[in-house]
């Protein structure tokens, strides 16, 4: 894989953009350089462009050097910079299994970029022949979602080396959900796969939607194109402060997931005992899809009674589906009642 060829001719030539925090490195006292106001520490000074010390805890944890990390607002951010790094406009395409996320496709509608949709098959289970047959040789980017949302499965592993190996342009896999899965994460193969860039998150196992942290390790050339095109301090200083704080407090984390598997078990046994369920897909999320007679009825059904879980009734494959986050015990139990009473 050539990456300065996949790249579009403009970022090939950009010069970034070079912030005052950018050229100082070292220790120092005085700061005149950024025409900060001197008061209200800390929140009067810009915060690390590069997020070294955030990212140099993330690798400690999950064994990838700090070099091969990027930090973004959200995953969303490091999606969009993707398609912005190397998707020429009403030039280049790009690949992605259907159904998965939407903001795959908003971003490419958004970037003017031509997206094609591979339909997996009736267990939701990837076909990597059909997938590398969509591609040709303007399409620069294949999306996998692995816990896959809204169907909850992981995709094959096999299916997914084989588009690795033979797709030669960047090949993302969206992990957002790895946390839940008993299935390892590609992190360990990273270095495998030069054209690989795995997504993971703070919004989910860490339960911190709220601060809009997201991750995306790659090779240290590709983490280069997305720091070079990213906005100089896209992630604030508050964001960076809270998810040291829960570095710091991983084990709090690891209890969470472990009760939420255990709720997430209990949840799926549940389900499956109540009439107007129909069907109960297999799970590595912290989420379940099942299939209902009339979901429109039932989402409405339910939030009526103060519940709300996702209406997937419209997406492809999902018919009559309802997509039910794991919630506390207490909340689990609410909506097992509710729809026992249907």
């Amino acid at each position: 894989m050539d990456l300065q060829q996949l790249l579009r001719a403009n970022i090939r030539k950009l010069h970034p953009y070079s912030c005052a925090r950018d050229e100082f490195k070292g220790e120092a006292s005085v700061f005149l350089d950024a025409n900060e106001n001197p008061y209200n520490a800390p929140f009067n000074r810009y915060p690390d462009p590069l997020q070294i010390k955030l990212k140099q805890r993330i690798s400690a944890l999950k064994g990838v050097a700090w070099e091969n990390v990027f930090l973004g607002n959200g995953s969303d951010e490091p999606i969009d910079l993707l398609y912005r790094a190397f998707c020429e406009p009403r030039v280049d395409n790009v690949v992605a299994i259907e159904p998965t996320y939407g903001m795959y496709k908003v971003c490419a509608d958004i970037n003017d970029v031509e997206y094609r949709k591979v339909l997996l098959d009736e267990g939701f289970e990837l076909s990597s022949a059909n997938l590398l047959a969509a591609t040709d040789a303007h399409t620069k980017l294949v999306w996998l979602c692995s816990p896959n949302n809204p169907t909850g499965n992981s995709l094959n592993v096999v299916e997914v080396e084989t588009v690795l190996r033979n797709f030669h342009g960047i090949v993302v896999l969206d992990e957002a959900y790895i946390d839940f899965s008993a299935r390892k994460s590609f992190l360990c193969r990273l270095h495998e796969f030069p054209n690989l860039v795995i997504l993971q998150t703070f919004s989910k196992a860490w339960g911190s939607a709220a601060i809009r942290l997201g991750m995306a390790f790659a090779s240290e050339e590709i983490i280069q194109v997305l720091n070079k095109i990213k906005y100089p301090y896209n992630v604030n200083l508050l964001t960076q402060q809270q998810a040291l704080d829960l570095l710091n407090h991983a084990d709090r984390t690891r209890e969470w997931v472990k009760i939420l598997l255990e709720e997430r078990a209990r949840l799926l046994e549940e389900l499956a005992d109540i009439p107007v369920v129909r069907h109960v897909y297999p799970t590595d999320a912290n989420f379940v899809l099942v299939r209902v007679p009339d979901a429109d009825a039932v989402y409405s059904y339910l939030t009526n009674k103060g519940i709300i879980v996702r209406n997937r009734n419209k997406v492809t494959l999902c018919h009559g589906g309802l997509r039910i986050t794991v919630g506390t015990p207490e909340e689990n139990e609410t909506l097992v009642q509710a729809l026992k009473g249907i």
